[in-house]
């Protein structure tokens, strides 16, 4: 598919140099993981605790949770974002998850950051389960900083948290993402 935008090739060459670093990041993870995965999702569960300790009660009154520690996105009007992680349930990850996001709009820019979804209910962790799960367009995270979640709140039986990595983008939003989920 090709989309009819003219564009100077200065803008261009900005373009690709803003959204294929954060890309070229993620695919290069993902294919020299080789058994540090677990260890990745461990990290950033870390991470999210050691930066919000409020964190603490999604942790507590979720019934599982997926963990993605490195997304990369970029966009200049069409954007795209991809990750790798594990869903973890009772404390233990019982399988894969991918997440691919495409969007259409006012964006510009690449970023990299982790992303954590909680799920408050046990029907709604079935569906993520079975493929039924997806952002609406106009969903949205919390960025996760010092004393954020204390305000953060479930949404249809979901919680999204984001870190920043890496990178500046216009744009905030989780909607369209859509998640694989292979068990282990």
């Amino acid at each position: 598919m090709t989309f009819p935008i003219h564009m100077p090739p200065t803008i261009m060459l900005l373009a690709g140099m803003l959204i294929l670093p954060p890309l070229a990041t993620t695919t290069a993870r993902v294919t020299a993981r080789d058994g540090t995965e677990h260890e990745e999702v461990l990290t950033t569960v870390a991470t999210f605790k050691t930066k919000d300790p409020s964190v603490k009660k999604f942790f507590d009154s979720s019934v599982g949770y997926a963990v993605l520690p490195s997304v990369g996105k970029g966009a200049v009007g069409v954007g795209a974002a991809f990750g790798d992680g594990e869903l973890i349930v009772d404390g233990k990850a019982v399988g894969k998850i991918s997440m691919t996001q495409v969007t259409v709009g006012l964006q510009l820019g690449g970023q990299s950051y982790s992303e954590i979804i909680f799920f408050e209910k046990q029907t709604t962790l079935d569906g993520f389960k079975h493929g039924d799960f997806a952002f609406a367009a106009q969903a949205s995270a919390v960025a996760l900083t010092s004393g954020a979640s204390a305000n953060a709140a479930y949404r249809d039986g979901v919680a999204v948290l984001t870190l920043a990595k890496g990178g500046l983008m216009y744009e905030a939003s989780v909607g369209g993402q859509k998640f694989t989920f292979k068990p282990y």
